[in-house]
């Protein structure tokens, strides 16, 4: 799915030099599964080959000593710097990782070198389709801590693009897990300064300071951050009375994310086209992460960390193509303007995963069908003036969709050309729609507007 979501290089180390899954005798063999921040699990498994995922995982969650809704808040991953995959109950882990180097040639760009050196790691992670609903009703203190050292890895690699207000908030909840409630004389700028990547995201950090700030030394660009880092810290020390803060802080924490339309998605590779620049109308492709979770698609930018494009299920249609020699393609549509005049949407993903999304989305859709999902007027303090102040004020959140930075193909139902389309097309490119709640632009509507 998306290589900035490998897994840490002390892990990857640990896992070439012992394996995670290694022969230990003619009926038994040892297995690893890694834990999000680091931490192994090491399990004997018997008839390993005819094992489960669902038995596999089961066996974890008693190790960890787990609650049984643990089961379906969690799910096993097969991850590689080049893949990742979410196992199914009934797939079997041993009979996978056999197929791995097939997949990889399937399904990415890698290099023959790169396939054959690969190797995928066991892991634990957030099940993609356990609804966030359901995650702040959880008070178990092992899941919640589990959840929060996934989100907090995601935000801090940039999996998760925050507003830098929204990563401090984060960053301070952060500290009080990590290092326990703020104590005045201990916990100090100075202190602070060898954790801060441990807390903030790096990128985000260097992002803030930017070129005007080079000629300033190295301290006094880092104090803005390690200050507003002990401030936060101090005032979610001050937000928690109760004696279960960890429980709180990862509750907060989890909440915090939860306001991310990313917030436990499964991430895949992909490209889309540049708009033209400069004289020579010159283009290309930028590299983008696609994010699909049980309410969505967002397409981030994975070099400046903000969304490009953000769909709720019901504000798109989407199809895979894979024409004779051309690339696999991910086709999303929806509603949009050009120069005013109301029109649909095209954008190209040019993915060799483009089949892994799109079938992905077709079954998020089923299952969300059988769930009555809040909508944002239902859910408790998010009202239609506090989302209007939210945007007036962070005009330039990397939450905000940014079409502008998009090439797509505009076009009305009936085909009338807006601009050059190529391949024309007399009626909607799709013959699947998420939900009722879209349709299509219809030319009545266009000269009733115009």
């Amino acid at each position: 799915m998306d290589r900035s979501g490998i897994s840490p290089p002390s892990v990857i180390h640990e896992y070439h030099t012992q394996g995670s899954v290694s022969s230990s005798g003619a009926r038994s063999m040892d297995v690893i599964v890694y834990l999000i921040n680091d931490s192994a699990v090491p399990l004997t498994v018997d008839g390993l080959s005819s094992t489960t995922a669902q038995e596999l995982h089961r066996k974890v969650i008693e190790v960890l000593h787990l609650p049984d809704i643990a089961q379906e808040v969690f799910a096993l991953w097969l991850i590689s710097p080049f893949l990742e995959v979410q196992l199914k109950p009934k797939h079997h882990p041993y009979k996978v990782c056999r197929q791995w180097h097939d997949l990889l040639a399937r399904f990415t760009n890698c290099t023959l070198e790169d396939i054959h050196l690969d190797e995928p790691s066991l892991q634990l992670r957030r099940n993609i389709y356990f609804p966030k609903s359901r995650e702040l009703q959880i008070t178990d203190g092992g899941i919640l801590r589990l959840l929060y050292e996934e989100a907090k890895y995601n935000v801090l690699e940039g999996r998760y693009p925050c507003d830098i207000e929204d990563c401090e908030v984060l960053g301070g909840l952060s500290c009080c897990l990590e290092l326990g409630p703020y104590r005045q004389e201990t916990h100090t700028p100075s202190t602070l300064r060898p954790q801060l990547n441990s807390f903030l995201p790096p990128y985000l950090c260097k992002k803030k300071m930017g070129i005007l700030t080079a000629f300033r030394n190295r301290g006094n660009r880092q104090a803005c951050f390690e200050e507003t880092l002990v401030n936060t810290y101090k005032a979610a020390t001050e937000n928690v009375s109760s004696e279960d803060g960890d429980v709180v802080n990862c509750r907060e924490y989890l909440k915090k994310c939860h306001e991310l339309p990313y917030y436990g998605c499964a991430f895949f590779q992909g490209e889309v086209d540049k708009p033209s620049q400069g004289f020579l109308n010159r283009n290309g492709r930028k590299n983008v992460s696609v994010a699909i979770n049980m309410e969505g698609v967002s397409v981030i930018d994975r070099k400046e960390k903000h969304v490009l494009l953000s769909l709720k299920f019901f504000e798109l249609s989407w199809d895979h193509t894979y024409p004779d020699e051309e690339e696999h393609i991910l086709w999303l549509e929806f509603d949009g303007d050009n120069e005013g005049t109301p029109v649909n949407k095209l954008l190209k993903i040019y993915s060799k995963q483009a089949e892994l999304m799109s079938g992905l989305i077709e079954y998020c859709i089923e299952l969300s069908q059988g769930n009555d999902l809040p909508s944002p007027e239902t859910i408790p303090g998010i009202s239609q003036d506090s989302e209007k102040r939210t945007k007036l004020r962070r005009q330039e959140s990397v939450v905000c969709n940014r079409i502008k930075n998009l090439t797509t193909i505009d076009y009305v139902d009936d085909g009338t050309e807006i601009k050059r389309v190529k391949p024309k097309r007399a009626a909607s490119f799709f013959n699947r729609q998420s939900t009722h709640s879209y349709a299509s632009v219809q030319p009545s509507e266009t000269h009733g507007q115009s």
